[in-house]
């Protein structure tokens, strides 16, 4: 059973191994190993968020984090998802789905128009999984500003075949 709650401060500093557990996968694919070292969201983000009231964990049943998404609001009108991240036990089992959920309430409830994200175009687990809960890639003429300079950054540490990705609602 999934269960999905706000992030708590004592739960920060476990996020970091979710993550490094969910970029494990990652090691499947040549081209993109190298992400499965890579540097994690950081401390400094996951507490901004939790501040802000954009960030959420799926737990187990000892209410210990499995995955967790962390999102902002972009150009006052948009979630913008900056990470979502299941550790590599628990992927499969609907953990990101119910994240997804959940930042897709708050968005509802704050009132705002879409829900956007970027990710890797042709990742089985990435961009296709999105589509399957609504999302459509957009391109460079239909996308925001933030996140055109998203993807540029993206671009700048190696991250290429990446796609933005939005949900109107």
């Amino acid at each position: 059973m999934i269960r999905v709650r706000p992030t708590r401060e004592a739960d920060i500093r476990r996020l970091d191994a979710v993550e490094r557990s969910s970029a494990t996968l990652f090691g499947t694919l040549p081209d993109l190993a190298w992400l499965a070292e890579d540097r994690t969201a950081g401390l400094e983000a996951h507490a901004r968020a939790v501040a802000q009231g954009l960030s959420w964990v799926a737990v187990d049943e000892a209410d210990q984090p499995v995955g967790f998404l962390i999102a902002a609001v972009e150009d006052e009108a948009e979630l913008h998802i900056l990470e979502l991240a299941v550790g590599a036990d628990h992927q499969g089992r609907g953990a990101g789905r119910a994240l997804m959920q959940t930042a897709r309430r708050e968005a509802e409830a704050r009132a705002l128009s879409a829900l956007t994200l970027t990710t890797f175009a042709n990742v089985p687990w990435n961009a296709p999984f999105y589509a399957r809960l609504g999302y459509t890639a957009l391109t460079a003429e239909t996308m925001p500003a933030y996140l055109r300079e998203a993807l540029a950054a993206q671009a700048e540490h190696s991250l290429t075949d990446r796609v933005a990705m939005r949900l109107k609602l």
